[in-house]
Order: C-alpha cells, then structure tokens, then sequence
C-alpha cells in the first residue's frame, strides 16, 4: 500500500554541496510513487551558504518546504520543527549528506503499510572507519541492554513514520539518538530493517568524540523519561530504601559495639558513614513522593490511545 502523501525531512548543517544532488535523487524517487510530497530542509543554523541557496530554490521548487533555524541548535531540536511542519501521511528522514540511498526508502513505506509506525534503518554495510563503528558498536549494545529494544542500530538517520508518530516525538539534546525507544515507549510499533549506506561525497562528519559523552548522559535521560516518567518513586525509592536500609545496619552495628563492649564510637568514621546513607537515604524517599505527587497531578490524560470506536462499529 503507498501512502497517500510523503515529507521527506532533512537536517542540515553546513551541507550546500550536497543539497542540489540530495534534492535530485528525492524528486526522482517521489515521481515513482506517483503521490503528493514536499522536501522539508531544516538548516540548522549553517555558516556556509546554504541558507542562500535554499532561499533561492524556494522560488522555483514548489516541492521544497525549507526552514532556517536562528542558530545552530543541534539534530534533534531540527528534526522536532521538521517533524511539526511536515504535511504527507508518512515522513521519511535521511541526512543531507547524501549516505542515505533514497533506494532504500521502498524497504521502509513496506514495513509502515504493513502496520508499524516507526522504521528503523540499519546501516550494515556502513563505510565507516574502524574508529567509528567500534565506538557505535559499543553504544549500540548498551542501549539494547538498558532499553531491552532489541535494534542493530539507534541512531541510523533514515527511518520512516506515521505522522501520528513523528509528531508525537518531544526532541532536544542528543535525543534524536533514541527515537526508537521513546516512540516504543509510547506504544508505538518499533521495526528495523537493514539499509544501504554510501560515501560521504562532500564535507566532513560533523560528529567528534564529545557526542559519546552527551549521548550517555541522554541515554540516562530516556532511561529516566520512559521507565520511570510514571513512577519516580520507584527510583528513588529504591535507590533511597537501599541506602537507609545500609546505613540502619551500620548503625546497628556500632549501637551493639557500644552495648556489649562499651568502646567509643563517637569518632568513628563508620559512624559518620551510617548517619550520611540513613539520611541521604530517607531524603531520596520523600523526594520519590513528592515526584509521585507531581506526576498525579500533571499526568492525568497523557495515556495512549491508539484507535477508538463508537460502539456501532465505525471508528472514531
């Protein structure tokens, strides 16, 4: 089944080179499906001339729907207003420098007609150097581990959604990384499936080794958002019972060395340990509460509904 319309979204920074070959291939593409779609380019911020040049394509392409960001704010905060912008049934994003094939895009509409509202591109094949895939390799089974979606690759570029899905999405930070795992938190149906990826043609990656850094702290933010955005209490309630629970033990301890010894332990640095986990340990409880009182009472009807009927079989 082909979507009735398509937005293909790309984030660009500093890509000007290969923004004309990348329009090429998507309205070569687009004309074999026959349907109504538009080109969203969110540049983000970019220094070269870029913006110049989409401001001068925008007269003559009618398919192209470009928004220029104030400043560079990063992948996920343009995929956000692209996402907000887009118009077609489905949205298909890829990168602007030209290493996602639009010949792959087939692979994903299929998954999407057959019912999941997000698909996850695996670069198999990417040609990356060693210094890249090993590092990605490693991240990539951290998340499977902590998220348990069992997916190759979190943070492949071309993906295609429902527009339901998409826009559904809240992007900042690094968080464009695990787009699978909040969509599949929110009840949305995840699927992979492996794509092809090319050279990069022009320009240089515009990722150092920073983003390693940036990615795990977001990685204990979705960790954070998804498994425990409903439930504080059990975080901190654990981790804070834990703590009290060590601490009380310790104290106990010292409360029978005193009893049946009668040594001193006023100056003993286990004594100072004990007092710290037991309080540290009861603040993160009520800290856990307070957080269960903020969530019921902010919270009330965010639950997801997928599809609703009215009681006479026609859906809502």
């Amino acid at each position: 089944m082909t979507p009735r319309s398509i937005s293909f979204v790309t984030p660009a920074f500093n890509e000007r080179q290969s923004l004309p070959e990348l329009f090429a291939e998507l309205h070569a593409f687009a004309k074999t499906l026959a349907i109504p779609y538009e080109i969203v380019v969110v540049d983000d911020g970019s220094t070269d001339r870029s913006q110049a040049f989409l401001r001068a394509q925008a007269l003559t392409d009618t398919r192209l729907h470009p928004i220029i960001l104030r400043r560079n704010m990063g992948k996920a905060a343009a995929l956000y207003v692209g996402f907000q912008k887009a118009r077609g049934e489905v949205i298909v994003t890829l990168d602007a420098d030209l290493q996602n094939d639009p010949a792959e895009i087939p692979k994903l509409l299929e998954k999407i007609a057959d019912g999941a509202d997000v698909v996850n591109g695996w670069k198999f094949d990417r040609p990356d150097s060693l210094e890249k895939r090993l590092p990605s390799k490693f991240f990539n089974a951290i998340t499977r581990k902590v998220s348990g979606l069992q997916l190759h690759d979190f943070n492949s570029a071309i993906k295609a959604y429902t527009r339901t899905a998409a826009q559904s999405l809240v992007l900042y930070g690094e968080l464009h990384r695990y787009i699978p795992i909040l969509a599949h938190t929110q009840g949305f149906s995840v699927v992979e499936v492996p794509t092809h990826t090319r050279v990069r043609k022009y320009g240089e990656t515009k990722y150092r080794g920073a983003r390693y850094l940036r990615g795990f702290l977001d990685l204990l933010t979705v960790l954070f958002l998804t498994k425990y955005n409903r439930r504080p209490l059990h975080l901190f309630g654990g981790i804070g019972a834990s703590m009290t629970f060590l601490g009380s033990v310790i104290l106990l301890y010292l409360v029978c060395v005193k009893l049946f010894t009668g040594a001193a332990i006023g100056t003993r640095p286990l004594l100072t340990f004990g007092i710290f986990f037991a309080l540290v340990g009861l603040q993160l409880i009520f800290t856990g509460l307070l957080a269960e009182l903020l969530v019921r009472s902010v919270d009330r009807d965010s639950v997801p509904v997928r599809d609703e009927w009215n009681g006479h079989g026609e859906l809502v």
